[in-house]
């Protein structure tokens, strides 16, 4: 019986620590392997020339990726400021000031929306933000825009992060102590002084890792933005003109044009940059986290 255990003990730690092996070596083996497919990219030109360039012609050879970095980099920060606040303000309601009956109909409602495909969100935002921009948003600017631009696809982005991001803040902000509340409280705290210097403060290490995943996630996103955002290739400040996504280039152009010398190769690294950059921001956000858990 003893060895029986001993054995059964034994099995189970090994797979334990094979499986826990292969997740920690995906990243690495993902990111070797684009490395490898884009290495002939590095023959020709440095890797601070294809990201700070702006000149895009592979029939000549030419491949600058600022473009494309800079339109990712826009789309994703509307994002983020459109849905930051929004999200942050519902948990706190949601959590500490709604009845227990909204939080039932609340949830549910939540969980459809961060479970609904990206395709859904790109055609609600073909057919309600891109028009909302060129025909309501663009004219009080005094900007002519076919509503296919940077700012709908950080609009309908910044939809499609809210549930996601909602949903963890939430369950950040169900983790803190009741008692901690409810002993601002008795020290003649008001409610929204206990929310705020005692619930949000002691969550704030979760805040910030919700924040961190949603923005990856949001970097990272395709078909929806791909459908709004216009796809032209263009390094521009004004949020109504069209942009050209990292993600985008993939999608639209992967298995197309394959006989040009290097596109695939120059995919791969559009790739590559796109893991570097959603890595990059991950590690800062986990430093973000370790200096608040350290103060």
């Amino acid at each position: 019986m003893l060895f029986r255990r001993i054995v059964i003990d034994k099995i189970t730690s090994t797979w334990m620590i094979l499986t826990m092996s292969l997740i920690l070596m995906l990243p690495l083996l993902i990111g070797t392997g684009l490395y490898m497919k884009a290495l002939p990219m590095f023959g020709q030109q440095g890797f601070l020339h294809l990201i700070g360039t702006a000149e895009w012609s592979p029939s000549q050879g030419k491949f600058g990726f600022w473009p494309f970095i800079a339109s990712s980099l826009y789309v994703t920060i509307i994002s983020f400021l459109m849905s930051a606040p929004v999200c942050l303000l519902a948990a706190i309601y949601l959590t500490q000031f709604s009845s227990v009956r909204l939080v039932r109909i609340m949830h549910p409602i939540i969980d459809i929306l961060a479970g609904l495909p990206s395709v859904i969100y790109g055609v609600w935002g073909i057919l309600v933000i891109v028009p909302f921009v060129s025909n309501l948003l663009a004219p009080v600017f005094k900007i002519n825009s076919t509503g296919y631009s940077i700012l709908s696809g950080g609009i309908v982005l910044a939809v499609m992060c809210i549930p996601y991001m909602l949903n963890m803040i939430i369950e950040v902000f169900n983790t803190v102590p009741v008692g901690l509340k409810e002993a601002a409280l008795s020290l003649g705290a008001t409610l929204w002084e206990s929310v705020k210097h005692v619930v949000v403060k002691k969550s704030f290490p979760g805040i910030i890792s919700a924040y961190g995943l949603g923005l990856a996630k949001a970097f990272g996103e395709t078909i929806a933005v791909m459908m709004v955002v216009g796809n032209r290739v263009q390094v521009t400040s004004n949020p109504f003109e069209a942009g050209y996504p990292l993600p985008a280039l993939i999608a639209n152009n992967y298995g197309e044009m394959l006989s040009i010398p290097q596109y695939d190769s120059a995919l791969m690294f559009a790739a590559l940059l796109l893991l570097l950059i959603i890595l990059t921001i991950n590690l800062l956000f986990r430093y973000f986290i370790y200096k608040t858990r350290e103060q």
